[in-house]
């Protein structure tokens, strides 16, 4: 009798294939998917940081009214989308330096506000130990978890 069709054996050394392909799959898609958070996480920092500076220029150039011995940088992460009066134009009109602060692709906690998602970093704050003040001169990551090159997203 000629049957057609795959034996036990054959289909058990086809699943144990399929598996070990599988398993050496996952490693590479998880390192893909960090190396997305990290372009992302990568692509907000340069955002906030360039609308600080562009904040900071435009208070040098008189755009923007500055209290004695400020130091030209905002005040907290929503006044870069929420606008601050531009004080050299005739008409009412507002500055805005971001459509929307962006969040913080590590950090944990998805229902709060993006602005509460990045540590703040005040003028007078030394590099190397971080803290908030009256102004926001720099942003940095709360992960202590490290990227792909070994740093410390805190540190990027």
């Amino acid at each position: 009798m000629n049957v057609r069709g795959f034996t036990l054996i054959e289909l058990v050394i086809t699943l144990a294939i399929v598996g070990l392909l599988a398993t050496a799959a996952m490693p590479l898609a998880q390192l893909v998917s960090k190396r997305e958070k990290e372009a992302e996480l990568r692509a907000a920092l340069r955002d906030i940081r360039g609308a600080l500076d562009a904040y900071k220029l435009a208070a040098q150039g008189g755009h923007i009214k500055l209290e004695v011995g400020a130091s030209g940088y905002p005040p907290d992460l929503k006044s870069l989308y929420a606008g601050v009066e531009d004080q050299m134009s005739d008409k009412k009109v507002d500055l805005y330096f971001l459509r929307r602060i962006p969040r913080d692709p590590f950090f944990p906690d998805a229902s709060l506000p993006a602005e509460e998602t990045w540590g703040l970093r005040s003028y007078k704050s030394p590099a190397d130990d971080p803290q908030p003040g009256d102004d926001v001169y720099d942003v940095y990551s709360m992960s202590s978890g490290k990227g792909l090159n070994g740093v410390t997203y805190r540190d990027w």
